[in-house]
């Protein structure tokens, strides 16, 4: 009867004991679940309020409540007495082992990540890099999608743009067009600079701020190469550059200016016939 007795006593006291550490654990789940909805929530909204592209405001928001998940459940399970010293271990081998078979993608993963928060390039810009360029026709975590002005679709992978010089032809609202035009030697250089110089003027589409320059460049083996700078609105930089190739074209030839061709000169010696 003493032992039946004393068995009683051991088990009232280990279920109150361990009943307090499952209702405690029980308090951890449901109070840390409930923050890591907050916390998701707070992360989105200041993700949007950052402008930060959709696609990243979704995966970082729901990174963030996973992390809180598992930083909850460790924390219940701790509660309970279970040493979560070798889970922690095991979960952290696992993940060293996982990144270190995706190495490749896992940095193209962080590629994307920098690309979406610092916005190097924007959808529809028009950039160089990796060897490549296009126009950005999506940007995914993984790879950048580029558009060519032939129509071909270029998948790059984001490691290569970050790891790579970035050549962004359409962030800035306007550019700048060069131009070398080679007048022949007997061409009068006034002439030319001045014919260039009222065809910019004419142009309505050539900003006035900053101006043209125009000047002689280079004194070349077969032309005085002069140089055109003036500046346009980056959106009609292609349609400038060939109606100005032209227009240009076209009045030098009116008023008698000549673009040679390459030259050399070639000196032939007449040898002596042996007697």
């Amino acid at each position: 009867m003493d032992k039946t007795f004393k068995m009683l006593q051991d088990a009232q006291v280990d279920i109150a004991k361990y009943g307090m550490n499952i209702l405690g654990s029980i308090l951890i789940v449901v109070i840390g679940m409930f923050f890591s909805k907050k916390v998701k929530s707070i992360t989105t909204r200041f993700l949007k309020k950052s402008n930060v592209d959709k696609s990243l405001i979704s995966f970082v928001s729901q990174l963030v409540y996973v992390l809180c998940v598992v930083f909850v459940s460790v924390s219940a399970l701790n509660n309970l007495g279970m040493s979560t010293t070798s889970f922690v271990a095991v979960l952290g081998a696992s993940g060293f082992a996982v990144g270190l078979a995706f190495q490749g993608t896992l940095s193209n993963f962080a590629s994307g990540i920098l690309i979406l928060i610092f916005k190097p390039f924007r959808t529809g810009d028009y950039i160089q890099g990796a060897s490549t360029e296009g126009s950005v026709e999506e940007i995914q975590i993984f790879n950048t999608i580029l558009k060519t002005p032939d129509n071909k679709t270029i998948i790059v992978p984001n490691s290569k743009l970050t790891s790579d010089n970035i050549t962004n032809f359409t962030l800035q609202d306007r550019r700048r067009i060069d131009f070398i035009f080679g007048i022949s030697y007997d061409s009068d250089i006034r002439t030319a600079k001045n014919i260039i110089k009222k065809v910019f003027d004419e142009d309505e589409k050539i900003l006035k701020d900053p101006q043209p320059i125009i000047g002689v460049q280079e004194l070349a083996d077969s032309s005085i190469n002069i140089a055109a700078r003036p500046w346009v609105k980056t959106s009609d930089y292609w349609d400038e550059y060939y109606a100005l190739m032209e227009k240009i074209k076209y009045e030098f030839d009116k008023h008698g200016i000549e673009i040679p061709y390459p030259q050399s000169v070639v000196y032939h010696k007449q040898l002596k016939a042996e007697k």
